[in-house]
């Protein structure tokens, strides 16, 4: 059994990157929630535990608070951020609100290298958001970094191996971040460095045939890597158990479901139904604009479709899903966790009682860079593992405003150019996602000698790790400019074509 560090979950968007570090590190993490109980700790054989930031104040009367238990367990504990004020609210300190908000770029002078700071330069570059800090330190604990603005900015107890920091290490924005990670990992609590994809593979494969037994599996494939990958070690687990369904939502890219039946039905040999439901998504979309009220029809319509199609199958005891992280954290509601909540997405969440299915998600802990590397270990095709994202409602969120069949072929073909120009390019591979959006605004232009009058397309193409942050990618402008003038001359009812050049944060990499 690997060894775990665990990761109390006290709301931060970043509790997972935290997570993900980790496993960068070759070492197991798992997440818990911030209530876990010391006993449930020890009884998982954690051998250190890191307190995760988070958007709550220690002063706050709903402030999530972990069991006291936790630091008697002889383990070696690392807080972040709200971690670290937890340390100076709980251990007999002193935590105040901080005069000025410290969010952003920021530099930390090492005092002290010690274990955390081994091997790292005297002064580096940090990310910092907090608007509390440590005004006066527990009993046994010592200053070993300052910033400008906090002289506690990280401290240790070495007794207890105990070790707080007030800047986040777990993001690209912080240098040497997860050298600090690892020093806490390797020096502090002695973890092996022996977690890999390989071993996620056999412990889900495991996972999966234990929870399954005889039982039935269906499993919505849309071609992308995600549920690509979930099929694969799933079909690994249980073979014959498993029966997969496309469903065409009327929302599909141009040509995608010929080529989805083409490569799983006669190549992969696996269960496959098709379903065409195009006429009920469309349907039941007509003249709703509000993207939220868009995502939760098409995941009610989505559950509607797969109980129809239990009818043709005949049995199924698990619905299994492709669900990734970044889905999860940006769906989780306030009253169920501290992270704040995002946008909801069709594939996240409780299934209606009715269905009597049980839920199987086996990418769930996962960044999409992790899974492409268990599809490559699977033996997935190249075009299916380095596939970009495609979202699960489809262009149901690439169409701003109300979905027409008439809007979506439009953006279909633009975005079938926007494709074949990446390919052609190779900038397909080089980037994180490259998409077009439909605005439902009309722009006046020229063809020939005739007014135009008609629809703008914007481009959205983005660089990114793990999705959780994103910087638009800066494509050479004679590429741009190609992909501008065959849209707006070969795509009926184009007049003008955009650029967004937003990053995430503060924009979404989709629109909507």
């Amino acid at each position: 059994m690997a060894q775990t560090i665990a990761v109390l979950d006290f709301g931060s968007q970043y509790t997972q990157v935290i997570a993900r570090r980790i496993r960068e590190c070759q070492v197991y993490s798992k997440i818990y929630h911030y209530t876990t109980p010391a006993t449930q700790l020890r009884q998982d054989g954690v051998i250190g535990i890191i307190l995760s930031g988070g958007p709550s104040s220690v002063f706050a009367k709903s402030a999530p608070l972990p069991d006291r238990g936790i630091f008697e367990l002889g383990v070696p504990v690392l807080g972040i951020c709200y971690g670290i004020q937890l340390f100076g609210h709980l251990l007999g300190g002193k935590t105040a609100k901080s005069d000025h908000r410290e969010y952003g770029h920021g530099f930390l002078t090492v005092k002290k290298p010690g274990r955390l700071f081994a091997g790292l330069p005297r002064r580096f570059r940090v990310w910092n958001s907090h608007g509390d800090r440590v005004i006066k330190l527990p009993p046994g604990f010592k200053a070993i970094g300052v910033t400008e603005n906090s002289p506690f900015a990280a401290i240790e107890d070495l007794q207890r191996n105990f070790y707080g920091i007030q800047f986040h290490p777990e993001v690209f924005h912080t240098e040497r971040g997860v050298e600090v990670i690892r020093n806490f990992l390797v020096g502090v609590c002695h973890a092996r460095q022996d977690w890999s994809m390989k071993n996620f593979i056999d412990r889900t494969v495991r996972d999966i045939r234990i929870a399954v037994g005889r039982g039935r599996v269906i499993l919505g494939l849309s071609g992308g890597v995600d549920s690509s990958v979930a099929a694969t070690l799933i079909h690994k687990a249980v073979g014959r158990q498993l029966t997969c369904v496309f469903v065409d939502n009327g929302l599909l890219r141009k040509g995608e479901r010929k080529t989805v039946v083409d490569l799983y039905k006669k190549h992969f040999h696996i269960d496959l139904r098709v379903v065409d439901a195009a006429e009920l998504f469309l349907r039941r979309l007509r003249g709703v604009a509000d993207p939220e009220q868009k995502r939760k029809i098409i995941g009610r319509t989505f559950i509607k479709v797969f109980e129809q199609s239990l009818e043709s199958i005949g049995h199924a005891d698990f619905l299994a899903q492709g669900t990734l992280y970044p889905d999860v954290i940006e769906s989780v509601a306030i009253g169920n966790n501290p992270a704040a909540l995002i946008k909801s997405h069709h594939n996240v969440g409780g299934l209606p009682a009715r269905m009597k299915l049980r839920l199987i998600e086996p990418l769930r802990e996962l960044f999409k860079d992790e899974v492409r590397a268990v599809g490559a270990r699977l033996g997935l095709p190249r075009a299916v593992v380095w596939r970009q994202p495609f979202p699960g409602p489809g262009l149901g969120v690439r169409v701003l405003g109300t979905i027409t069949r008439d809007r979506l072929d439009v953006l279909r073909d633009a975005d079938a150019i926007l494709q074949e120009e990446m390919m052609r390019t190779g900038w397909y591979w080089k980037v994180w996602q490259s998409f077009c959006v439909f605005l439902p605004v009309k722009s006046v232009g020229v063809v020939g000698d005739e007014r135009n009058y008609a629809w703008v397309i914007a481009l959205r193409v983005v660089e990114s790790i793990d999705a959780m942050t994103a910087d638009w990618t800066r494509l050479p402008y004679d590429l741009l400019q190609h992909i501008s003038s065959r849209i707006t001359n070969e795509v009926r009812g184009v007049s003008r074509v955009v650029f967004d050049v937003s990053s995430k944060p503060p924009a979404t990499i989709e629109w909507e």
